[in-house]
């Protein structure tokens, strides 16, 4: 009995140990994060008023805006769902509800979860040959979203795979059973069960694509643009592109301001996933 009451012993002493060392990683994580967060707060907090929200970038600190860079990242961010949510969707119901288990479907499915942890400068790059170049966009909005759309559409895929195996398949087979088509089926009961979380991963994937810089760094975004876009086809800036810009400057004020932009940003992206949560919410309640 001794051996195995030490052992027993020597188990709990490496779950408790595993568990501090858990612990204390995730501490470390939530530290410098908060310290992070602080110190863009400081920094930009006395900055950021309707103003700065109203007004243009320019050479002179004090008076420089992020005007520009918001409306171009909502442009930008509206275009990407336009072109990546109904592709993402619908391939992701075509891949679990009606594709075959085969050797072929296998192969593209695994290929998506691979596109899905590319690196975003390589889509950067792939968007700047084909799109920017091949297609002759320029550094156009439409240009930013299409790159913007290739980056999240697998993550998009992959979100929505998931939220439709979460729902349960004796939904699925007693719809079946009554009579109802698999298209029946699957527009009336399984993409209700699953709009909740098809929703959070659309939301997230946007998030994601809101605060990227490579792209848009790669396909030639503006760092200063003093006009609002009109359409798709004209050039315009991020709020990453203007943060970028505005941190490689030596002037303490345009770090000020970079600052204040990044408050603007995760306000936005804080908005953006409280609708997340607020959409999946409301579908529960439904369901």
């Amino acid at each position: 009995m001794a051996p195995r009451s030490g052992h027993r012993k020597w188990r709990a002493a490496k779950e408790k140990g595993f568990a501090v060392v858990c612990f204390v990683s995730a501490g470390i994580g939530v530290v410098l994060l908060a310290a992070l967060l602080f110190g863009i707060v400081r920094d930009g907090a006395g900055r950021l008023n309707w103003s700065f929200v109203q007004s243009f970038p320019s050479r002179i600190p004090s008076q420089a805006g992020i005007k520009a860079a918001l409306v171009g990242t909502l442009w930008l961010i509206g275009l990407t769902a336009v072109f990546a949510v109904p592709i993402g969707v619908s391939a992701a119901i075509y891949l679990e509800e009606f594709a075959k288990r085969n050797r072929v479907n296998a192969f593209i499915q695994l290929n998506i979860l691979n596109l899905a942890g590319v690196p975003s400068i390589v889509y950067a790059l792939l968007g700047l040959a084909f799109f920017v170049r091949w297609m002759d966009l320029g550094r156009s909005v439409l240009a930013g979203a299409l790159t913007l759309g290739l980056l999240i559409l697998p993550v998009i895929i992959v979100t929505t795979q998931e939220a439709l195996r979460a729902v349960p398949s004796s939904l699925r087979e007693g719809s079946l059973a009554l009579g109802a088509t698999r298209w029946q089926t699957t527009v009336k009961q399984v993409l209700p069960a699953s709009a909740p979380g098809i929703m959070t991963g659309i939301i997230l994937s946007l998030s994601r694509a809101m605060g990227e810089t490579a792209p848009l760094v790669t396909i030639g975004a503006l760092v200063y643009v003093a006009f609002l876009p009109s359409g798709p086809r004209d050039e315009f800036t991020a709020l990453p592109i203007q943060i970028f810009n505005w941190t490689s400057r030596p002037q303490p004020a345009f770090h000020q301001a970079a600052a204040a932009a990044i408050l603007v940003l995760l306000i936005v992206l804080l908005t953006m996933n409280f609708a997340a949560i607020w959409i999946r919410n409301r579908f529960q309640r439904k369901m």
